[in-house]
């Protein structure tokens, strides 16, 4: 039987009424989970994963499926109207999206990311139901080496972040790779920068530091504007989706580059959608022809930054299906589904259970147009917070990132720690010192260093490195973005002194 007969019967099963309202149940789970910070797509499916002991294999995995995505792109919500990242994969989404909605442009920026979040993960479901075996197969060529090009790649990335004012945006990306070092050393397990404090063993948890320098900075910097202006945010209306065709025509090879780029990330285990995001939106700047919008409320900034985490969704099933190894936290849970359902994935996933594989594939299709639709049938609900006056929701936002931090892993550090990132975040917009590069540096830092020294365990010393073509590709392009960067500012610097 094909491949489309195989999904077209597959299809058939997922829209059975009882399938249908398990999965839009998923979905909405997932969005509200995912649009509360601190309470991850992995927790949602976490959560509900004792919930599926009851059901058949192929409901409990499709259930499972729909809490994923509506999880992933549920971020989005809260990052576009209060600054605050649900999940870690939309943090690039606050950078133009929140100053849209400052702007009145909430309902647009959330038609933008709704539609493009849609699309993203049709792109990656098409590529998983296809291409999954053949993807697999690259996937396994990518040794710690390979991944260490790819974070080294990423962290040239704050050279063009950094663009109109290199040396802030150097010293924040420091700043961002001296907090990520706090902690236990990887592979050798040394204490550092700890200072004797148990608690900081653990190092700076991903999303507590995002809550701190996103949310809690600009809960302190709107207190001081409270009482001296509008106390709330007019909202614009907008028609359909809020963009012409002529803006979706020209968005769409952004759109498709991003898709990509998340694809391809969410098919290298332990790179993460926030990766993606944030190398998806750094591309797209760079790629612009007016970059110095970004960052301003440019919907470029959103388009590709959504497209790209919800394209790694369907890019991190790949090896999970394919060769048993999860792409990242959620599907290290969904892993622990499939072992509960008495499946074993990998290659032979193919050959036993074919339907419930085509079953997950049609799940996945079907999931991302119910997201679509939840997401946007709800639009005008979600803007309301804006309504909210200022003196009321900023106390509201703080009590909801204290309970999302300490819910992240049960500690009372963490409640401390987004404090600690708020003062910080506020310090750097009072000094204008840019959040990005401290994020991005913060985000890839630890990444880089595990995958460095895993690197140097298997060959001892860093030459041996450029033996490997595809390491050699990312390095290379790093090197000569980082140049570029220098040249465009050492140009820039001297037409402004002429």
């Amino acid at each position: 039987m094909s491949t489309l007969a195989q999904l077209g019967s597959a299809a058939l099963s997922v829209l059975q009424p009882v399938s249908l309202l398990l999965m839009i149940a998923g979905v909405a789970i997932g969005i509200i989970f995912g649009s509360i910070p601190g309470l991850s797509a992995s927790m949602a499916v976490a959560l509900m994963l004792p919930l599926t002991f009851s059901m058949n294999a192929s409901l409990g995995m499709n259930v499972l499926v729909a809490v994923y995505i509506g999880g992933i792109s549920g971020g989005l919500i809260s990052a576009i109207l209060l600054n605050m990242p649900g999940t870690a994969s939309s943090i690039a989404t606050t950078f133009d999206g929140y100053p849209m909605a400052q702007k009145g442009e909430a309902m647009r920026a959330l038609g933008i990311g709704i539609v493009f979040s849609f699309l993203g993960s049709i792109f990656s479901f098409i590529i998983l139901t296809f291409c999954a075996p053949m993807l697999a197969n690259v996937a396994l060529k990518f040794t710690p080496i390979e991944n260490f090009g790819i974070c080294f790649f990423a962290l040239t990335m704050v050279a063009i972040l950094s663009s109109g004012n290199m040396i802030k945006g150097l010293l924040a990306g420091m700043l961002g790779l001296v907090f990520a070092m706090v902690g236990m050393a990887p592979i050798d397990g040394t204490p550092r920068f700890t200072f004797g404090n148990s608690e900081l063993m653990a190092g700076f948890d991903t999303l507590t530091t995002l809550i701190g320098i996103f949310a809690v900075s600009d809960i302190l910097i709107s207190a001081e504007t409270i009482g001296k202006g509008v106390e709330t945010i007019p909202v614009k209306k907008v028609k359909g989706f809020g963009f012409s065709p002529k803006e979706f025509v020209s968005w769409l090879p952004g759109a498709l580059r991003s898709a990509l780029i998340g694809t391809g990330i969410g098919i290298l285990p332990g790179i993460g959608g926030s990766t993606s995001g944030m190398l998806s939106y750094v591309t797209a700047k760079n790629m612009s022809k007016h970059p110095e919008t970004f960052g301003q409320g440019e919907p470029e900034g959103i388009v590709a930054t959504e497209c790209a985490n919800n394209a790694t969704i369907g890019g991190a099933m790949i090896p999970l299906l394919v060769l048993g190894i999860p792409g990242d936290g959620v599907t290290a849970m969904m892993l622990g589904g499939f072992l509960i359902h008495g499946l074993s994935t990998g290659p032979l996933l193919f050959v036993k259970n074919a339907d419930v594989v085509y079953g997950i594939f049609a799940a996945c299709m079907i999931c991302g147009l119910i997201m679509l639709i939840v997401e946007w049938s709800c639009i005008k609900g979600f803007v309301k917070v804006l309504k909210i006056p200022k003196y009321i929701l900023m106390p509201l936002i703080l009590v909801l990132c204290a309970v999302g931090a300490y819910a992240t892993n049960n500690r009372i550090f963490d409640v401390q720690s987004i404090m600690i990132f708020g003062i910080i975040g506020y310090f750097f917009h009072k000094v204008k010192l840019p959040t990005t590069p401290f994020v991005l540096c913060f985000l890839i830092g630890k990444l880089t260093e595990q995958y460095l020294r895993r690197g140097l365990m298997m060959y001892k010393t860093f030459g041996a490195f450029f033996k490997r073509p595809i390491f050699d590709v990312f390095f290379f392009i790093a090197i000569a973005v980082l140049a570029w960067s220098v040249f465009k500012e050492i140009r820039a610097s001297r037409k402004k002194a002429a």
